[in-house]
């Protein structure tokens, strides 16, 4: 049977450069304190941020290109800045001419919030990049604040996890369209969007949500053939392939952790999947998924649901083809989400 080696980071991570309130130094020793191994900076418009091993951990970079209207998109792997387009459909080819790839990022924010923070959606679903940002910790937090109830602010900034919802209804519906109309995997990731606001208009001086409790929150735990290298180019490309493919699970690390105690895979008589793999059917074809603790665990087919189980460990015999992935929720709080295993 095939052998993984995990690894744990976080994506969308703004610097200076942007609007967030640390240098790389200050946010890679944060991302150490928290326990990852790997970080991607994706500042808006920018692209200064020096990437390479800081404090131990792996500093990818790469760019939130931000146009006013919306479309908000992750680029990866790329060599230089990208000058945003208020057409998405340019931005993404742009990525792809520099070798790179793209995420939708937080493709739809609430038109109901109760604050300032303007809603950015990706606006048209037929325009499609090569995945999506199913899951942003600040968008789902900032969903749900209501800034003009006085008791709310202390509440939501005091209980602030109990905000969380996990995965907008519309991008699931998305996510799972796209997946159903594409042979392919099409991937999906977690974001951090984490900018440890600083606001100075009290007594003294508050960081809103510091990177380090923002690296505790949305993660991606992601699978690779070999151990994360010590080089950092090498480390570097076995992280964007992995994202790229959908090798990973989307954690919630305030629910979920003891992530090293998450293990998913499907394996027949010969061999073994995991997130973002392809897998043959045959006779004993099983899927498997571990958790350090009980809880409520949905096992979806081609986006529809067709176990549920409240459990740690999940068992399931397969005997149908398709993309079967995994929702895990504590309640009403996510826990993970998985990518899908296709099986053919």
């Amino acid at each position: 049977m095939i052998t993984k080696y995990s690894s744990l980071g976080v994506i969308h991570i703004h610097t200076k450069f942007s609007d967030g309130s640390g240098d790389i130094n200050a946010i890679s020793l944060a991302a150490k304190k928290a326990g990852l191994d790997w970080i991607i900076v994706s500042d808006h418009n920018d692209f200064s941020v020096e990437e390479g091993i800081y404090n131990g951990v792996f500093v990818i970079k790469g760019e939130e290109i931000s146009p006013d209207i919306g479309y908000h998109t992750l680029a990866f792997d790329i060599n230089e800045k990208i000058s945003h387009s208020e057409n998405p459909t340019e931005n993404i080819e742009n990525v792809h001419k520099q070798g790179g790839f793209c995420f939708a990022a937080h493709p739809d924010e609430s038109d109901s919030r109760k604050n300032s923070n303007k809603p950015i959606k990706w606006l048209d679903k037929k325009v499609v990049p090569d995945g999506i940002e199913v899951w942003n910790w600040f968008s789902d937090w900032a969903n749900r604040f209501n800034s003009r109830d006085i008791f709310h602010i202390a509440y939501a900034f005091l209980f602030r996890k109990k905000l969380i919802r996990g995965i907008e209804p519309q991008t699931r519906m998305w996510w799972d369209r796209i997946n159903n109309e594409m042979t392919e995997i099409f991937p999906a990731i977690a974001g951090s969007d984490a900018h440890a606001l600083k606001i100075s208009n009290y007594l003294i001086p508050v960081t809103v949500f510091p990177y380090e409790y923002c690296f505790k929150t949305a993660a991606n735990l992601i699978f690779t053939d070999e151990p994360l290298s010590s080089d950092f180019q090498t480390a570097k490309k076995q992280v964007l392939q992995a994202i790229k493919q959908g090798n990973n699970i989307l954690l919630n690390r305030k629910k979920c952790k003891k992530h090293n105690e998450v293990s998913l895979k499907v394996k027949n008589d010969s061999t073994s999947a995991f997130c973002g793999d392809k897998i043959n059917l045959d006779a004993n074809t099983e899927l498997r998924l571990n958790l350090p603790q009980k809880a409520d665990i949905s096992l979806y087919l081609d986006g529809n649901e067709i176990k549920y189980e409240k459990t740690d460990k999940f068992f399931h015999n397969i005997t149908e083809k398709g993309k079967y992935r995994i929702e895990v929720y504590n309640g009403k709080t996510p826990v993970l989400y998985t990518n899908p295993i296709l099986v053919v």
